[in-house]
């Protein structure tokens, strides 16, 4: 596990100053993730987002080492074409230290439009660390809904309404996706969790190749919920198993944080704005089949680390 006492001696290399929300839960990985780096040079691409538009608004920036700004689409295939040319110069005597890859995109750059090239970074085998920063739907833009949101979910493409009530499709499981990559190390972490999140990180940057940590980050403005309670969000979520906190090494399955007690998915739901429709009468059936799905999914997680 990751310790305290060596990790306030780290370089903090995302400043204050940023424009992200009051609340935010991208500004906190961004921090708790070069923390974990350490002394290591680290090379950041960023996807078009909450993160990236919030720290690099020119003529400033809020990060202290090399940043790379890609597309919505392609951060993955910016930072696995830096790696490549790493190794180029690397191998040819020019650059002799030893510089760790990390690709930043939100859900929507990633579950979605990023898809293709995360897959293809991944199958390729670059030695680089992508993280999603999941926030559960497009927040730069406007509020749509992803292939991350979850059901029931009010989004401004998939509004509660008279017609529909919130998205009605359950969540892309992407996780599982990356795990289907067969690559060294994939993760879901969470932002009430520090110990835990920069663990995954330093497990997934000492790997030789690839790497994937899909990290719970709730957005108070989007889910619409008071800026304090990011934290308490994001650990309800993972005592109701809405988003369980485990690792994949190498094709084993390990639950790094089990809920002393399975609290109900309704006890996640009803501090967000986003599910208040939900709890009308006419929606009980809703709420019903969001429980169902994750007790369905925790149930089937359970299995695969033999429990």
């Amino acid at each position: 596990m990751a310790n305290l006492k060596d990790l306030s001696k780290h370089p903090e290399r995302v400043t204050g100053g940023h424009r992200l929300c009051a609340g935010c839960g991208a500004g906190i990985v961004a921090r708790q993730t070069l923390i974990a780096a350490g002394d290591t040079p680290v090379v950041v691409t960023s996807a078009t987002g909450c993160l990236e538009v919030s720290t690099t608004v020119f003529p400033f920036t809020a990060w202290k080492n090399a940043f790379f700004h890609s597309a919505f689409e392609n951060s993955a295939a910016t930072c696995s074409g830096i790696e490549t040319a790493y190794r180029s110069l690397k191998k040819q005597g020019k650059i002799k230290d030893d510089i760790r890859f990390i690709a930043f995109g939100g859900d929507g750059g990633t579950y979605d439009i990023g898809l293709q090239s995360l897959s293809g970074a991944m199958e390729r085998g670059h030695k680089m660390l992508y993280i999603c920063y999941n926030n559960e739907a497009y927040m730069n833009t406007g509020i749509q809904r992803s292939g991350a949101t979850p059901m029931g979910a009010h989004t401004t493409t998939a509004p509660a309404g008279k017609a529909i009530q919130g998205k009605e499709q359950h969540r892309k499981d992407l996780t599982a996706i990356m795990v289907a990559h067969d690559i060294p190390y994939v993760a879901q972490a969470y932002v009430g969790n520090w110990n835990d999140y920069i663990t995954k990180v330093q497990k997934a940057l000492s790997v030789d190749g690839p790497s994937f940590i899909n990290i719970f980050t709730p957005c108070r403005l989007g889910w619409n919920y008071k800026p304090e309670d990011t934290m308490p969000l994001a650990r309800l979520a993972v005592e109701t198993c809405v988003w369980p906190s485990y690792e994949v090494e190498n094709g084993v399955y390990k639950i790094n944080v089990m809920p002393k007690e399975k609290k109900p998915v309704v006890e996640y739901l009803k501090p967000q704005g986003r599910f208040k429709h939900l709890f009308k009468p006419e929606n009980a059936h809703i709420l019903e089949a969001i429980q169902q799905e994750v007790d369905r999914k925790w149930e089937l997680l359970l299995s695969k680390v033999g429990k």
